[in-house]
């Protein structure tokens, strides 16, 4: 037997990334892995993942034991394709948690425990596909709506007629031209006084907003 041990552990406990040669209780010759445990990456993204699947793929294990078939990948997907990979390069997977092994001992696939990821990985990958039609048909909803752009998401750019046209802005504009104040116009139109700030410059510069001086009382001589 030619045997590797994959660990992962908590990045909180003392435990770091390492490797390191053991033996079992009967004599038998192992590699034990340890990998940090780390939410954003796969498998095969880990610094010992990868370097099993070396091993793997060189024939230098045949062996794989874990404490959990969750230890395998990131997420359900991953996990499944993991244990695939292994099982085509020869690699039997003892898991302690599951009590399963992926491989029989004349190196044949397990009929059940087969049945059981090729089930899985199904729904996986169906569920996979609807998230990401789900998010499409998001996306191009809000493009319809006009409130998704190319740019991240970031709403549109009003033009100053979309902008001055609405209800509230068309109400300051108008206290603004009867005369009041910047903060009166704002109270009455139940906006913030840097919108009106805004309305005000936008009008003048666009024509919309002129002051006119009233003429003082008149006396005769």
């Amino acid at each position: 037997m030619k045997a590797a041990k994959y660990i992962v552990s908590d990045p909180e406990k003392s435990i770091k990334s390492k490797q390191t040669i053991k033996h079992t209780s009967e004599g038998i010759r192992y590699l034990e892995a340890i990998d940090l445990y780390n939410p954003d990456i796969t498998f095969s993204q880990r610094e010992f993942g990868s370097y099993l699947i070396k091993l793997a793929n060189l024939n230098e294990i045949d062996t794989l034991f874990v404490n959990s078939i969750g230890d395998l990948g990131l997420t359900g997907i991953d996990i499944l394709e993991t244990i695939e990979n292994f099982s085509k390069l020869g690699v039997n997977i003892k898991a302690k948690k599951e009590n399963i092994e992926t491989l029989n001992e004349d190196g044949s696939k397990n009929k059940l425990v087969n049945l059981i990821v090729s089930f899985m990985k199904s729904i996986y990958e169906q569920e996979s596909k609807r998230k990401k039609l789900k998010q499409i048909k998001g996306i191009n909803l809000a493009k319809l709506r006009g409130i998704y752009r190319s740019n991240g998401g970031n709403k549109p750019k009003l033009t100053y007629e979309q902008f001055i046209n609405k209800d509230k802005n068309q109400k300051c504009l108008k206290e603004l031209k009867n005369g009041e104040s910047i903060r009166r116009a704002a109270k009455l139109a139940g906006i913030s006084l840097g919108t009106c700030v805004k309305i005000k410059k936008l009008a003048e510069i666009n024509g919309d907003l002129n002051y006119h001086i009233n003429p003082g009382p008149q006396t005769s001589e």
